[in-house]
């Protein structure tokens, strides 16, 4: 059983868009699964067996289970019923409350999002949906996820809510630098991990913390009591 899983494209998704709220959960307690739909055979640096072990160092700094990796195909990634079936036989094994997964309302490109994520948040969607029904043939007892939130917002598309990662900030730059082949690689003419530090900080300026990781709820949320949202 868990808590909370977060599906990513690449071997480094994960970290980039929710890695400090996975392990600001970790600490408190709860239960984090990661899902890694393609190798990442196609980034600049490294390669499948690289990323894979990058991938097991960073889950350890996060706190959190490498719940399936799959090898759907870096840029290839697609939505498919089999492939939506694969991942909602895992939502009903982990039988997760929430599900985080890349935005996916949103053309692809290079001002837009990458095929991948769109791909995945897609799937995602789909998974979650077929994972609740009875008569799916998928293994296990059917399972509804309370909600899906979205990370790796388009330009243009401004989160509804950030999670305040302040208090995790250096453990969360060290589960990216856990990624030397993407994050950390001379080859590269881009300092990734000050983009990332500038993007935490965009966030939390945002939302009047520090650092935060933005998301989206497509649906509106749920507030029980107005009063917390007024809490610093």
């Amino acid at each position: 059983m868990y808590d909370l899983l977060s599906v990513g494209a690449h071997p480094d998704d994960v970290e980039v868009g929710s890695g400090g709220v996975l392990i600001d959960l970790s600490k408190r307690g709860y239960r984090c699964g990661v899902v890694i739909l393609t190798q990442g055979e196609m980034g600049t640096g490294g390669n499948a067996g690289v990323r894979q072990k990058e991938v097991e160092k960073a889950a350890g700094i996060l706190g959190a289970d490498i719940v399936a990796t799959y090898d759907w195909g870096d840029t290839k990634l697609i939505d498919s019923y089999n492939k939506r079936l694969e991942l909602a036989a895992i939502i009903r094994r982990c039988r997760p409350r929430v599900v985080l997964a890349p935005y996916p309302h949103v053309g692809h490109g290079r001002r837009q999002s990458h095929p991948d994520h769109v791909a995945a948040g897609v799937i995602a969607i789909n998974a979650a949906h077929l994972a609740s029904l009875k008569k799916v043939d998928v293994p296990g007892e059917p399972h509804l996820i309370t909600r899906i939130f979205h990370y790796f917002l388009p330009p243009g598309v401004t989160p509804n809510f950030v999670v305040d990662i302040t208090p995790h900030f250096d453990r969360w730059i060290e589960a990216l630098s856990a990624h030397e082949s993407q994050f950390l690689n001379p080859e590269k003419s881009r300092d990734y991990i000050e983009n990332l530090t500038a993007m935490a900080r965009s966030f939390g300026l945002q939302a009047r913390c520090k650092y935060g990781q933005g998301f989206y709820a497509v649906e509106p949320v749920l507030v029980k009591d107005i009063m917390s949202l007024g809490e610093e």
